[in-house]
């Protein structure tokens, strides 16, 4: 499980605005690990001032100073390669405070390329050197807005979600559409983007208030064909509290603050399930995570991209994003802990199974004896290793 999902974060630069208002730069990425630290401005009881350091490990840390073409080749050109030439699925999530820049980080921009397009080039690189006769690329794209799926390729056309009798996820109205080439998909996807529904908040004037979900599917067969590979791609709504969407008399921004933060949250419960191997994950906590149950199970991987914006004004939020990472991260390190107990209890066993069989073999009596001092060295070694292990 341990391999099955990566935590990354990336740092924006301070922005004009930002370095006019002299907002410190409170977040500091260097040295050996990917880690980073948090310089966080608290006042006392008496009203002075003074700062207290977080330090945060990652998978990836991300600076500044590099670009999307950096970010998609530490984060998500392993998981293309796992989709296109093991015909895996993976899922890429960008998360994050708005205004931190999850869409810049998907979408790119004029002079960088975002991890849409790279991706995309990619796909198709790899397709056509594969040889892959009647394999096709068929693409998606929705976004979940107030617990509800609008198909964006199809003028926000409302979709509904519904099970099959093997309780997989089927999303009726949603419109699939068969790519040629990498700019053909990034024009399906500024179509959709221009749709996705947005509005201003104190925190931003350019919020996103929606998931949106691609999905780019590698297809033989035509379209009811079978799935030879496929790859998610989730530009999370900011998360924020519901103070930061303003005053509205209609409530409508507080809503939606609600809404996106319930499904977070569903989101963090299912990576949870799914890193520590249990049985069951709750897909139907939220619309969002119900949705990409297809993106979670059996031979998927996953990234998350956590956004953090530097300036001191958004310390709150930034270490928010962080916590809520590194509890993802702190997820994966109790699953491979996990794995590894279970490992050890197989090995113990098959031990116990050797010194059984051996025992049989020989004299009853000495048999019996070099069984019990045997399985009490066994026990009392696994008891000092998880001691070492503890200490």
């Amino acid at each position: 499980a341990s391999d099955r999902i990566q935590v990354c974060v990336r740092k924006r630069p301070l922005s004009e605005k930002e370095m006019a208002g002299s907002q410190a730069d409170v977040i500091h990425v260097g040295g050996a690990e990917p880690a980073l630290k948090v310089l966080e401005y608290k006042k006392r009881l008496d009203l002075s001032e003074y700062v207290e350091q977080h330090d945060f490990i990652f998978d990836e840390v991300l600076s500044e100073a590099c670009s999307n073409k950096d970010v998609y080749q530490r984060t998500t050109r392993e998981l293309v390669e796992y989709v296109c030439k093991e015909a895996g699925k993976a899922t890429v999530f960008a998360y994050g405070q708005t205004g931190a820049g999850k869409t810049y980080t998907m979408m790119g921009g004029k002079s960088q390329p975002g991890l849409y397009m790279s991706a995309a080039q990619d796909i198709f690189r790899m397709r056509d050197q594969a040889e892959r006769d009647g394999t096709q690329v068929y693409a998606s794209f929705f976004e979940i807005y107030g617990g509800k799926i609008f198909d964006l390729l199809n003028s926000r056309h409302a979709c509904v979600k519904r099970e099959d009798g093997r309780q997989n996820v089927l999303i009726r109205g949603l419109t699939e559409h068969v790519i040629s080439s990498a700019e053909e998909l990034m024009q399906a996807i500024g179509w959709g983007h221009e749709a996705r529904s947005r509005a201003s908040t104190d925190a931003n004037i350019d919020s996103s208030r929606s998931h949106a979900i691609l999905q780019v599917c590698l297809r033989k067969g035509g379209p009811e064909g079978k799935n030879v590979g496929k790859l998610s791609f989730i530009d999370l709504a900011g998360s924020e509290r519901a103070s930061d969407t303003g005053r509205n008399p209609d409530r409508t921004r507080r809503l939606e603050a609600a809404e996106i933060n319930k499904s977070l949250l569903a989101l963090k419960e299912c990576i949870r399930a799914l890193a520590e191997g249990q049985k069951h994950i709750p897909f139907r906590g939220s619309v969002l995570t119900s949705v990409l149950k297809d993106s979670f199970i059996g031979n998927c991987k996953t990234v998350m991209i956590a956004n953090v914006a530097p300036n001191q004004g958004s310390c709150e939020h930034t270490m928010n994003t962080l916590r809520y990472a590194d509890r993802v991260k702190q997820i994966k390190k109790n699953a491979t802990l996990i794995a590894e107990d279970a490992a050890s209890d197989l090995l113990l066993e098959e031990r116990f199974a050797a010194l059984d069989k051996l025992a049989a073999s020989g004299s009853r009596g000495m048999g019996s004896l070099s069984q019990r001092s045997a399985r009490s060295a066994a026990v009392a070694g696994k008891g000092d290793a998880t001691l070492a292990g503890k200490g």
